[in-house]
């Protein structure tokens, strides 16, 4: 039982999957007694779970991971940076940044930390300092498309539709093949209204629909920008 289960939770780490749940339930109900069975693979695994953990808003799991990642990794930046999630699911803020901060002059081109800065003025509503704050991470990691994503929501968040457009069509032309891409360009005209704009959307939705036919919502988009089209050609 508990190799499949440590086969199980070397497969999300290889893969990158994040699922909560099944790590911390695997660790529960399988590996919390087989521990000492793990080798050096312990500290993979209490890394993994410990995120898990926070993810579940299992803040007493998380900060026994930690501290027993701590007692081996004194000095590791990745432990202190699980500290600093910690903190944050806490609402302690101001805290949460003090040990960014501390991280980021030891290592200023932590991409990671960067963005948990972002995540924490989010928390606190505070949407025009983040989208400050993630503009300047952008300025020296442009290709970090994820980050583009979050400045868009972001935009949208603060009905700045014209610069959240702008950051689709950075999406688009790093990967012109991302059907998502392409809807989302499409609903953000179509929100901003007007005729030229439900044109463009109309034009986007088509291409998404080209790229993936089964995306449902681009369908509905495209028929929706067509039938106001319609409408609008009737009422002139």
């Amino acid at each position: 039982m508990e190799e499949e289960a440590r086969r199980i939770l070397r497969k999300l780490r290889e893969e990158q999957i994040r699922d909560g749940d099944m790590v911390v339930q695997l660790w529960e109900n399988v590996l919390i007694d087989y521990s000492h069975k793990l080798g050096d693979e312990l500290w993979q695994v209490y890394e993994q779970v410990c995120v898990a953990a926070l993810d579940c808003r299992k803040l007493v799991m998380a900060d026994a991971c930690i501290e027993a990642l701590l007692a081996k990794f004194p000095k590791s930046i990745r432990v202190r940076r699980l500290q600093g999630m910690l903190v944050e699911a806490e609402g302690r803020y101001d805290k949460a940044q003090e040990l960014y901060d501390a991280i980021l002059a030891e290592d200023p081109t932590n991409m990671f930390v960067r963005k948990r800065q972002v995540a924490i003025l989010k928390a606190q509503g505070k949407y025009p300092e983040a989208i400050e704050k993630i503009n300047k991470y952008l300025d020296k990691f442009m290709t970090d498309y994820e980050a583009w994503m979050e400045l868009c929501d972001l935009y949208i968040t603060e009905h700045d539709y014209v610069k959240a457009a702008f950051c689709l069509e950075e999406l688009i032309m790093s990967n012109p093949h991302n059907h998502l891409y392409h809807q989302k360009f499409a609903d953000i005209h179509y929100t901003m209204g007007g005729d030229e704009n439900t044109k463009i959307a109309r034009s986007y939705y088509s291409q998404a629909v080209k790229l993936n036919p089964n995306n449902i919502r681009a369908l509905y988009g495209l028929f929706m920008a067509f039938h106001k089209l319609g409408h609008r050609i009737c009422e002139d």
